[in-house]
């Protein structure tokens, strides 16, 4: 079995793929040690050949791989996306497009939230994928014929599943829908992890604006170090040390010293010092550039709100075969039931048509919920 461990060979493929309409894309990585993803191996398949491309091969030049990634005539059909172009966009800068998501497009198809590739494979085309290489360590050479087999049917079996889900989405109308998932997925903000929004995903850590910046100065300290040493984050702070900083907000070395999330003489390190000066900056931030922090949601009679549309919306699925999780998070209910104008996904497109206005209708009123011989319906009231 030929593997492409040259820029030569490489070239070649891409440029016989590049003839295609669709090809289709897979990555194996590791991450479990570094900031950003090691690529190690890279499988690509047309309608007649698969290819499997040593991305670690001394002296490789991957860039006729990421040209490909970049040719707006060929459409990259991928499993469970997001990680695969974070590598490509690590690398090389850019965002592959046009892409087909298969996993985005089985939710739409109701075969349910974020199913795994294997189950998919083995519910559409009837073959269990062999998975004795899922937690192989693919940085290790040489790679095994077994190796290349196993990530070689990855590519090829994705083919039949992306024909099969296609020929669906064109059957019930739900293209468009796909196409709207895939605006997110490739759109470079998704995979441009500046410092300074590194606080975004703790937010829920705090609750008064005082600690809110000072977690801001804190991650961002995090995010940096994690980048310029290619370590997890979590190799330089956990996130529950972040936020016990944030409320705590020690402003001497002896203070973080007692708390008690970080390890013991953490605060001796090298980077003891690099916190206190993050929650200085963090305590004197201009009080105009703090994010305004969310207030608890839906005390009272608004959490019995949010349940009711948990049901609407589970209702909804299964009326329509479309996975809840696309339709509407639980983020989008506590919203939807505070605000009729929400700035949520679920009140926007196909959404808003599918689940977005009886949403609406079921909060004021309109719309009741019932149940008739042991099933939930719904009772307009108009």
């Amino acid at each position: 079995m030929d593997l492409i461990t040259t820029t030569a060979q490489l070239s070649a493929a891409c440029e016989r793929l590049a003839k295609f309409p669709v090809i289709t894309v897979d990555t194996e990585f590791l991450r479990e040690t570094t900031y950003y993803p090691l690529l190690c191996v890279v499988q690509l398949a047309s309608a007649d050949e698969g290819v499997v491309i040593d991305a670690l091969a001394e002296g490789i030049d991957l860039k006729p791989f990421f040209d490909l990634m970049a040719n707006e005539k060929v459409l990259k059909v991928f499993h469970a996306a997001r990680q695969d172009i974070e590598i490509v966009f690590h690398r090389a800068g850019i965002v592959p497009h046009p892409v087909f998501d298969t996993q985005v497009a089985a939710m739409v198809l109701g075969y349910g939230d974020s199913i795994a590739y294997d189950a998919l494979v083995e519910k559409i085309t009837g073959h269990r994928p062999d998975k004795t290489h899922r937690f192989t360590d693919w940085s290790h050479r040489p790679l095994s014929n077994d190796q290349i087999e196993y990530a070689l049917a990855d590519v090829t079996h994705l083919r039949e599943v992306f024909a099969a889900l296609d020929a669906d989405l064109k059957k019930r109308g739900r293209g468009d829908w796909v196409s709207e998932e895939m605006e997110v997925l490739t759109s470079p903000k998704t995979y441009d992890f500046h410092p300074e929004r590194a606080w975004e995903r703790l937010r829920t850590r705090v609750r008064k604006p005082k600690d809110l910046a000072v977690l801001m100065e804190v991650a961002a300290w995090r995010e940096q170090e994690a980048q310029t040493r290619d370590v997890p984050r979590s190799r330089v702070l956990k996130d529950d040390a972040i936020g016990d900083i944030a409320t705590h907000a020690p402003t001497s070395i002896e203070r973080l010293g007692k708390l008690r999330s970080l390890p013991k003489g953490f605060e001796k390190s090298k980077w003891g010092q690099d916190i206190v000066a993050a929650v200085g900056r963090g305590l004197g931030r201009d009080p105009s550039t703090i994010p305004k922090i969310d207030k608890p949601r839906n005390s009272g009679n608004g959490a019995a709100t949010v349940e009711l549309l948990k049901v609407l919306l589970r209702m909804t699925s299964e009326r329509h075969a479309v996975a809840s999780k696309v339709i509407a998070t639980t983020d989008d209910l506590e919203q939807i039931a505070l605000d009729d104008n929400a700035d949520v996904a679920a009140l926007h497109g196909w959404r808003r048509e599918l689940f977005g206005e009886a949403a609406l209708a079921l909060k004021h009123g309109r719309v009741a919920l019932a149940i008739d011989k042991g099933r939930v319906v719904r009772v307009d009231r108009g």
